[in-house]
This record gives C-alpha cells, sequence and structure tokens, in this order.
C-alpha cells in the first residue's frame, strides 16, 4: 500500500510539474465586450482580464487547459477527408465530437462522429477520422473535446477543406456483389449531363431503370434494389452525355436471394 501512495504522489507531481510548464497564455477583453460563454463550455488560460460585459452559465477557469493540442490538419482523397490530431498532454479526456459544417452555411455545424480520448496522460496522442463519401463542397471542420465532467472547448481547423469534382468518369462494381438484394454502385462525373444506369438481363432484355436525371458534376452513390428480381447474373450500364462529351460503361453484377 506504502508503494502505491508513493507512486501516486510521484505521478501527481511530474503531471502539476508537467502542467506549470507550459507556456503561458492571456485572454484579455478589451472594454465594451460582451462575453457570453454558454453552459458547459469553458473559457481557460493562465491569466483572463475582462473589462468588458460576462454573461452565460459556463465556467472561466484561470490554469493550463485539459487537452494540449499539437496539430490538427485535413488530407483529402477524390471525396474521403481525413483529419488528424495529436495532443501533448490530456486531463480527464473523455473524447472528441468531430463536427462538420458546409463553408457557406454560416453556423450550421453537424456532429458526425465521437473519437474517444486518452483520460489522463503525460504522453503524446494521436487520433485519426475519416468523413468518407462527400459532395462537391468546401467544408469546416472542429472538435469539440469534453472532459469526464462534461466541460467541453473547441479545436478548429485553420482553413477550409474542398471536394473538388472528379477530372475523368467513372463506375465502380457494385457492392457487395453477389447483391442481396441491395446493393450499391458509385459513380463519378467530371461534367454536368443527363446521366442513366440501366439494368439488363442475361440477354440484353432491360429490366430496372437505376438512375434517369440530370446530374452535375460530382460524386454519387446509387442503390440497386433487386427484391422484384429472380436471381442470376445482370449487367448494369452507364450512360453520361454532355458539354460534347459521352461515356459509358457496362459491368456484371450477381443477384442472389
Amino acid at each position: 500500500m506504502r508503494v502505491i501512495i508513493i507512486l501516486l504522489l510521484i505521478l501527481v507531481a511530474l503531471l502539476t510539474t508537467l502542467l506549470e510548464s507550459q507556456t503561458l497564455s492571456n485572454l484579455t477583453y478589451e472594454p465594451g465586450a460582451l462575453v457570453d460563454i454558454g453552459t458547459g463550455a469553458d473559457v481557460c488560460a493562465d491569466a483572463i482580464i475582462i473589462n468588458g460585459t460576462y454573461s452565460g452559465g459556463g465556467t472561466i477557469c484561470q490554469g493550463p487547459l485539459p487537452v494540449t493540442m499539437l496539430s490538427f490538419t485535413a488530407s483529402v482523397t477524390k471525396n474521403d477527408v481525413k483529419l488528424e490530431w495529436t495532443t501533448a498532454t490530456e486531463l480527464n479526456n473523455s473524447g472528441f465530437d468531430v463536427e462538420r459544417r458546409l463553408s457557406k452555411d454560416g453556423d450550421n455545424w453537424k456532429k458526425i462522429s465521437f473519437v474517444p480520448g486518452s483520460g489522463t496522460t503525460l504522453e503524446p496522442k494521436s487520433y485519426t477520422f475519416q468523413d468518407k463519401k462527400l459532395q462537391t463542397a468546401g467544408y469546416k471542420y472542429r472538435l469539440k473535446q469534453i472532459d469526464l465532467n462534461g466541460n467541453y472547448e473547441y479545436f478548429a481547423l485553420n482553413s477550409d477543406v474542398v471536394i473538388a469534382p472528379p477530372i475523368v468518369f467513372s463506375m465502380s462494381q457494385n457492392y457487395p456483389n453477389p447483391s442481396n438484394p441491395k446493393s450499391k454502385i458509385d459513380y463519378q462525373l467530371p461534367i454536368d449531363g443527363m446521366t442513366t444506369i440501366r439494368l439488363y438481363d442475361i440477354v440484353g432484355k432491360e429490366v430496372l431503370m437505376i438512375v434517369n436525371e440530370n446530374k452535375t458534376a460530382g460524386y454519387y452513390s446509387a442503390e440497386f434494389d433487386g427484391t422484384n428480381l429472380a436471381s442470376g447474373a445482370y449487367f448494369y450500364r452507364i450512360s453520361i452525355g454532355g458539354s460534347n462529351q459521352h461515356f459509358t460503361k457496362t459491368l456484371k453484377m450477381i443477384l442472389v436471394k
């Protein structure tokens, strides 16, 4: 028992020394500033000077932040976004809500996932999250770090993430394949145009229209539903026309029920 108590005291001393050695941060709100901190939120710094008006049910805390963020970055592959962040230290960290909004969509943030934290640690920790199959647009991301008491703070990505239109036509193999009875078909369009995806049986007779509409350039996913079709082999063909360009592609799928 004495050994355990000694180890705990050493751990507390190390944590205190590390936190006290961090670079000091200061927040100063100039005269006339309106400071409204929502319930459950924290505004933390080593020194906080408020010359304006303070309101709200949140907490102002002076001292090192519960999570020290070393980096927060994003990378794009086609229409998938990979977020990566690293913390230097964590104190009672429950985890991170990952939030996203369209760049042009005001303050309409949406929670898209939760990534568990590491509790209390003196070692750097790395985290990743993948946001897949996004539409062509600009996006903003932020992390809502939540401690074990429900308090939180935000870390925002410095720049917008842009999903650009594809530069080539493409249509994927349906997945899963065999289909039982539903599956997905991903396709991408570098131009605007009339787009159709038709399903044919083994003798070439059209049995289902999966897509039939004008589409803008971007990334798409269509759903095939074979509930009313017999098991067997089928072929599906995409056809796109517009801006003096045309694209067709045919793939085989298996339906098993």
